[in-house]
């Protein structure tokens, strides 16, 4: 049984081997979301997932890889972002404010809502008086 050094060196060994069979048109092939897909590498060299990012040399050397595939437009170009386009941070209070717009504008529509109701039933209470009020001249006001 190999230690954990042992194996380090023989899935290095593996990897270098693996890149040097491989042509453009295979790394092409095997692109995913602009890098190399890690999954379909490991699978390949036959080692699990995570020796292409705890294992020094296989790391540095896939991301060589990586680069020099990109030089040659194997692989499209770096989405890195850059420290002036970095995503700008919400305002402190922003939520806050959006929300308290949010409830102002339904609070404002039950508001109109509830104005426009109270002039309907001013409108039928005025009507009603006034029959009342004829009925009561007439004497015809049930007791």
């Amino acid at each position: 049984m190999a230690n954990g050094q042992q194996l380090a060196e023989l899935n290095a060994n593996t990897f270098f081997t693996w890149v040097a069979g491989k042509s453009d048109g295979d790394f092409r092939a095997m692109t995913s979301r602009g890098v190399l897909s890690r999954t379909e590498v490991a699978k390949e060299c036959g080692f699990s997932k995570s020796a292409l990012t705890q294992n020094p040399r296989i790391k540095a050397a896939l991301h060589k890889l990586e680069a020099d595939l990109r030089e040659k437009g194997v692989l499209p170009p770096s989405a890195e972002p850059s420290l002036s386009a970095a995503i700008p941070m919400r305002e402190q209070g922003n939520l806050r404010a959006t929300l308290d717009s949010e409830r102002l504008k339904r609070m404002e529509q039950e508001n109109a809502s509830l104005r426009a109701e109270t002039e309907e039933l001013k409108r039928q209470l005025s009507k009603f008086t006034l029959l009342r009020d004829a009925l009561s001249m007439t004497g015809r006001l049930p007791r």
